[in-house]
């Protein structure tokens, strides 16, 4: 039913917003739909909270100081050579009977990359080229080849990746997935808010300055959408989850999947070793017997003798960085859609352009606004037998954040750290590369060391560069 400007100002003047209709006689009847439509899918008095700061602030340095390291799997774990071989035959199992699902979060553009596109279609390769979604899907596609069984992808994107990915996934055939196993969903959304008022802000004389919910929408987009509904019907039990800006990430790591089965875990995450107590990742803890993960950003700030704390053997307890790589039960996530309880909001200043009174763009340089965010991880807490699983950062994690240039995490430091993967992969299957040379694998031609050296004969001897695909 369409809105009226009077039923529309009486609802929004009840929470002091009226000013989004202030061009409102200028537009015509498709602008006054949307903006109608975006004010309708609000909860201003949720907004109002949430600027208020109603939601108590976390006092970060207590609950560092109740934290201890988490329940783990570490790569120097006596038994790790026989508990492996268990957890892979578990995960091989699974794969098998199509219990295993895949949901990767791709709502981000390469506007830091100055790409602007979605971040999936970023040619990463060396040599090929081959984008993040290439890389990633044919990276389903292979494990699925090798288990002999179909694995369905949920692709999550926002409202400014969505069309330009679904025609580019469409274009490319999915990259070897068969279509019907492939469902996009969009993420939703948030307004950003005035940081002094807490009014809201026109991206347009017609529109919102809207901007996607967080990984932590996942939730309610995987409900909304129909895409828990299909896994259940599917029979799929487990979902791997990733990021698109990993090209490393170890696709339904059998490893890291049979640890979660063999621990009867609702959700499980996989981490690295942090290279030092400050390293901007996320810090996954054990608080009050629960998981968490506490952002660099809150603990950074905290003095040497919390940050640096130390366990009873000795170990630091602030060791495991977040990959944001999960594996979460189904099940678990349908407990959690249905039981309304929502992931806690989190609270980011930004820079946003908006609208002035008069109708001028304005641009700022400094943050003058608040965004609002959910994080998946904030449904550790709520896992049942939750675990970390540490695995090797070198082989499986390089994701591409950063500007060309930059010292870490650049598409320069992760092609390299490719080439460094592929280059020891072929050595180790008795092959010689040259120093220097570029080389580069295919996730369809081999998806590990073991693969490729089934693939290739011993004494080849690789001089100028060269994709195995």
């Amino acid at each position: 039913m369409k809105r009226t400007r009077v039923e529309l100002e009486r609802e929004l003047a009840a929470f002091d917003q009226q000013h989004v209709l202030a061009f409102w006689d200028e537009l015509d009847e498709s602008g006054c739909e949307r903006l109608a439509g975006e004010l309708a899918r609000l909860d201003l008095a949720q907004l109002r909270e949430l600027f208020r700061g109603e939601v108590v602030a976390e006092d970060w340095a207590e609950t560092a100081r109740r934290s201890s390291a988490p329940p783990a799997r570490r790569l120097s774990d006596a038994d790790a050579a026989e508990s492996t071989e268990r957890a892979t035959a578990a995960a091989l199992e699974a794969l098998a009977a199509g219990h295993v699902g895949v949901v990767i979060v791709a709502g981000g553009q390469g506007s830091r990359l100055g790409f602007e596109h979605p971040k999936g279609m970023y040619p990463v390769g060396p040599i090929s080229g081959a984008s993040l979604f290439q890389i990633l899907l044919e990276k389903i596609t292979a494990r699925a080849r090798v288990a002999g069984m179909r694995i369905p992808l949920y692709l999550m994107t926002s409202p400014a990746t969505h069309a330009e990915t679904v025609d580019y996934l469409r274009a490319n055939e999915h990259f070897g997935l068969p279509s019907e196993d492939v469902r996009i969903f969009c993420q939703g959304t948030m307004p950003a808010v005035d940081a002094k008022t807490g009014r809201l802000l026109l991206a347009e004389k017609h529109c919102l300055a809207l901007s996607p919910d967080g990984h932590g929408g996942t939730l309610r987009a995987l409900s909304e959408s129909g895409c828990l509904a299909d896994m259940h019907a599917r029979g799929v039990r487990q979902l791997f989850y990733c990021q698109i800006d990993n090209p490393l990430v170890e696709m339904c790591d059998p490893v890291f999947l049979g640890y979660h089965l063999l621990a009867g875990s609702e959700l499980s995450t996989a981490v690295v070793c942090k290279k030092h107590s400050r390293e901007k990742v996320g810090n996954v803890v054990s608080v009050d017997g629960r998981l968490r993960i506490l952002e660099y950003s809150d603990l950074n700030p905290l003095p040497d003798e919390i940050v640096e704390r130390r366990g009873a053997d000795g170990s630091p307890v602030f060791w495991a960085g977040n990959t944001a790589v999960h594996v979460f039960d189904v099940a678990f996530l349908e407990r959690m859609a249905a039981s309304g309880t929502a992931l806690p909001f989190h609270v980011a200043r930004k820079a946003v352009g908006h609208l002035d009174p008069a109708g001028n763009r304005v641009e700022p340089r400094k943050p003058n606004a608040i965004k609002f965010e959910r994080f998946i991880f904030d449904l550790l807490p709520e896992a049942r037998q939750g675990i970390v699983v540490e695995v090797d950062a070198q082989r499986t994690f390089a994701p591409v954040k950063n500007a060309p240039g930059d010292p870490t995490d650049s598409p320069e430091t992760v092609r390299a750290q490719m080439i460094a993967l592929y280059t020891d992969w072929l050595r180790r299957a008795g092959c010689e590369v040259a120093e220097g040379v570029t080389v580069e694998i295919s996730p369809l031609f081999a998806q590990n060391a073991d693969e490729l050296a089934a693939r290739i004969s011993p004494g080849l001897t690789v001089t100028a560069p060269r994709y195995f695909c």
